[in-house]
């Protein structure tokens, strides 16, 4: 790579990301141990990947999430951890006399020379943001982790894997038990609502799932992959003995003083099976409905809707977009004991007090339709159905609705002119959809600015588009997290919902009678007033509860 002797902020300057008075105030308070980089960032001048953008754009340095690439653990070894951490650089792997490493500033030519010298090694240079940097650096350099200790007690002190007398059952207090229980510590202090335990050629790659998006926790050798899945089998009632099929168990373990729900899944791929373990904190049950994200008159809509004697509600979303969350906020909410409710579910996420849940199991034939006909003959005031996921189980579904009872479902849709639609589009009469459809609610879920280092900064070019796309002005100042410890120098803390709700009125209803194709639902929908998912998300930006990156992520 043939470099040139040039400073960050000259070409942050020449690229139009900041001027010269923004630099020169910049180079004048900074602390003196604070990176260039940082303090623009501080300072709302430019975020962490506009620095990196316009590296990659200028420099040619290609760019890595490092949440996305297997580090050799091989590679700590090389420099120390403070050497890593002064310079925010990383190797990432090596191949002959080549090291590639990430770095946060390519242009600290002084850093590159000072780890050729210590290493022996050529660098190549990738970019990588400076928090993820840090993250990584302080995961795989945590000294005080027990993890490699218990390592090293496997491999010294237990049998070969295929030995191990599997039918005793493993001691509590042996070296594997230690490392799943120090895994799920981990998760759980870490807010991790997965985690991926991802098999590879010849190491082990565990993954959490933190707000929406997964980050590398460990790596370990690809020996532990027998005796890990064997006594998370173990403890979820699973058949420790078949490797070939996918299986699903759940178990209930306390951790950290909470009580913990673990499902797992487990799946046969090329180098051995992965497994997910979902984490439900039953703590978290007794969601309500102010809660999920809803404005207040929202809230308010959403209640009067679920008052209703009868009638079906639809909450719409992709996979992962909280939908379960709403549905359980609104059976807490109608939770009486005057009331008759049943669920059936794929699966069952949270045991409720006082409500009846059932288990879909389509093996034996109980289906969401088997099941909601054997329901309805059980006299319920209140269903709830998981998903309606075929025609069949839709039409039983209305007819539930419209025959005294309230209904509330989900709809794999993107938006509510395409749930009314796809209702017709599965054969259902659109006066039947007209007369049972109560409202439809659409939501996705998007990431909470850190409240411990949420700062103003001046939207950019594409910011205001956005904002002017909705019609609406954009503020001179929004907020976004700089990065703290507290949210692993993400910036975010937690996640909330945007919404887009409709409530079904009289004249929604007469005229979807009459025209039903997409494109006057559409119309309808807009011309009723209702405040779309944009405008619900742009209203949370304004008010500092999310970023405006966030919402392209669930608009794109």
């Amino acid at each position: 790579m043939v470099r040139q002797r040039r400073r960050l902020g000259d070409l942050l300057v020449e690229a139009g990301l900041i001027n010269q008075e923004q630099l020169a105030t910049t180079l004048e308070q900074k602390r003196p141990s604070q990176k260039l980089g940082h303090a623009l960032i501080e300072r709302g001048y430019l975020s962490e990947q506009q620095l990196l953008e316009i590296l990659e754009i200028q420099l040619g340095i290609p760019q890595v999430k490092l949440s996305n690439v297997m580090i050799d653990p091989q590679m700590v070894n090389l420099i120390d951890k403070d050497f890593a951490k002064r310079n925010e650089l990383l190797p990432i792997d090596r191949k002959e006399d080549r090291l590639r490493v990430a770095m946060a500033n390519p242009l600290d030519f002084y850093a590159i020379e000072d780890l050729q010298m210590i290493t022996g090694f050529k660098v190549d240079v990738v970019l990588a943001l400076p928090s993820e940097i840090t993250k990584t650096i302080n995961r795989l350099y945590d000294d005080d982790n027990p993890v490699d200790e218990l390592l090293s007690s496997v491999r010294v002190n237990a049998a070969p894997m295929e030995e191990l007398p599997v039918e005793n059952g493993i001691q509590d207090d042996s070296p594997i038990v230690r490392m799943i229980n120090q895994t799920l510590l981990s998760a759980v202090e870490q807010r991790a609502s997965d985690i991926h335990i991802d098999p590879g050629e010849h190491s082990i790659t565990i993954r959490f799932r933190i707000d929406g998006e997964l980050q590398v926790y460990r790596t370990f050798p690809k020996e532990l992959l027998s005796i890990l899945t064997t006594r998370i089998k173990v403890i979820s009632q699973l058949d420790i003995t078949e490797k070939r099929l996918p299986q699903d168990g759940r178990v209930t373990v306390n951790i950290a003083k909470r009580r913990i729900d673990l499902r797992i899944s487990t799946l046969p791929t090329l180098f051995g099976e992965k497994m997910v373990l979902r984490l439900l904190n039953t703590e978290d049950l007794l969601l309500k409905i102010p809660n999920v994200g809803f404005t207040e008159r929202q809230a308010k809509q959403f209640e009067k809707m679920i008052s209703r004697p009868t009638g079906l509600i639809l909450i719409t979303g992709p996979t992962g977009s909280g939908k379960t969350s709403t549905l359980y906020a609104a059976l807490n909410h109608l939770n009486t004991e005057t009331k008759n409710i049943i669920t059936i579910e794929d699966p069952v996420e949270y045991q409720i007090h006082g409500i009846n849940q059932i288990q879909m199991n389509a093996k034996i034939g109980l289906t969401f339709a088997t099941g909601l006909r054997a329901i309805l003959r059980q006299d319920p005031n209140i269903i709830m159905l998981g998903e309606i996921r075929d025609s069949e189980t839709a039409e039983i579904t209305i007819r539930a609705s419209l025959t005294g009872h309230l209904v509330l479902s989900t709809l794999h849709t993107t938006d509510v002119p395409t749930t009314i639609y796809r209702l017709i589009d599965m054969g259902i009469d659109p006066f039947l959809v007209a007369a049972s459809l109560s409202g439809v609610i659409a939501q996705r879920l998007v990431r909470r600015v850190c409240r411990d280092c949420s700062e103003p900064y001046s939207p950019s070019a594409v910011e205001r588009a956005l904002f002017e796309k909705a019609g609406q002005v954009c503020p001179e100042k929004l907020m976004k997290g700089a990065g703290c410890e507290l949210c692993h120098h993400t910036g975010y803390m937690g996640r909330t919902a945007v919404h887009e709700m409709v409530e079904m009125t009289d004249l929604i209803s007469e005229h979807l009678i009459e025209k039903h194709t997409y494109r006057h639902i559409q119309q309808m929908i807009r011309e009723s007033g209702a405040q779309t998912m944009l405008e619900n998300g742009l209203s949370k930006v304004r008010q500092g509860i999310t970023t405006c990156d966030e919402l392209l992520k669930i608009m794109s």
